[in-house]
């Protein structure tokens, strides 16, 4: 079983009230008025291998069976699947905005425990990679280096628990191992940049100043690196963890040690949102998001919220040593000195608690909400 499926097989909700909405209809009624929408001219436009017989890729067990309503979108969604390295839906993106056409993309869940959207594949001899986003440079060794910012293909918080709800559906996920390669872009190997059209909606919404959130600029940053007492937050954009809990869910996951409680927390300016992530073990933070509702045919929004990433470190994350190079190098995405034990079942991540507890955004939230 890889990580990425048990994660979600180990994962249940409680019931709760959705801001995104859960059509009450069955799988044949699904399946119908989505014939309907292609009988009407409405276009399916895949991106990886189907695109050569669209028609043909539904009729081939790929029909929607659930709808959800977010922000004035539709998105339908197949049943849960599973290939070799992930569990996904199939899902469908009708934008109210371009009501001519309707995008198939992959959502997954990733560790972190957010669903995401990826935004193309390389399977190939030398590379098995899905891919994860905008790109943002580094410096690394006094060289500009480019990296995968991941959180730009996180599906937006409104629409997670619905997601989470619909994967327990079934008991175990349909195995899928051509689903990925259908529906995404196949890539050449090491491509890490998205394509045109995933990277154009959000250049364009990002044009206008306006649109950007504290001006594209962080709203939470470390005064000194690798020193979590360092934190700061831009005045407004702390999250209110007084009167700014709109939502509070609790589900669980095997790899976590059990129950996790998860708290949609608006800022105190009330210009972003936040989701506190809180385990037996740990808590962690997800990265913000904006409030806008505007998103792409990928699914998630085209306006982005700014921290830096080691406030936004998982309860595990990656750390291990890459034997591909020689010397092997180290991988690590925690911070120097913090890193604990490796996860007994990922020999890939480690404990992350000894950063992510030390951190004073985290201290308050421990005392402030139950």
């Amino acid at each position: 079983m890889t990580l990425s499926v048990g994660l979600l097989v180990d994962f249940w909700q409680d019931p709760l009230m959705l801001d995104s909405i859960v059509m009450d209809l069955t799988p044949q009624q699904v399946k119908t008025a989505f014939s309907k929408l292609m009988d009407s001219g409405v276009k399916l436009k895949p991106a990886g291998r189907a695109k050569r017989s669209p028609r043909r890729f539904l009729n081939d067990g790929y029909w929607p069976r659930y709808k959800i309503e977010l922000f004035g979108n539709s998105i339908y969604l197949t049943d849960l699947r599973q290939d070799p390295d992930l569990g996904f839906f199939v899902a469908f993106v009708h934008l109210a905005s371009q009501p001519k056409f309707i995008y198939p993309r992959i959502f997954y869940k990733d560790v972190s425990l957010i669903w995401r959207s990826a935004t193309h594949v390389i399977r190939s001899n030398g590379d098995n990679w899905v891919g994860k986003g905008a790109l943002r440079t580094y410096m690394s060794h006094g060289e500009e280096m480019e990296c995968s910012a991941e959180e730009t293909t996180d599906l937006p918080f409104e629409l997670q628990p619905a997601l989470d709800v619909l994967s327990r559906k079934r008991k175990r996920p349909i195995n899928d191992p051509r689903a990925v390669q259908l529906v995404l872009r196949n890539a050449p190997d090491g491509r890490l940049a998205p394509y045109a059209d995933f990277s154009g909606p959000r250049e364009l919404a990002n044009a206008n100043p306006r649109n950007r959130i504290h001006g594209g600029r962080n709203v939470a940053y470390f005064k000194r690196k690798n020193d979590p007492t360092s934190l700061q937050f831009v005045k407004g954009y702390k999250p209110d963890f007084g009167t700014g809990v709109i939502e509070v869910m609790h589900a669980g996951s095997r790899f976590y040690g059990g129950l996790i409680s998860r708290y949609r927390i608006l800022s105190e300016n009330r210009k972003i949102q936040y989701l506190f992530m809180r385990g037996p073990k740990c808590a962690w933070i997800i990265p913000p998001q904006a409030l806008t509702t505007e998103i792409s045919s990928y699914g998630p929004r085209t306006i982005d919220v700014r921290v830096d990433e080691d406030l936004c470190v998982p309860g595990f994350e990656y750390h291990y040593w890459d034997d591909s190079v020689d010397p092997p190098e180290l991988c690590s995405q925690i911070p120097a000195g913090y890193v604990g034990k490796l996860h007994e079942a990922d020999d890939t991540r480690a404990d992350a608690s000894a950063w992510i507890e030390a951190l004073p955004i985290i201290q308050e939230f421990r005392r402030c909400v139950q």
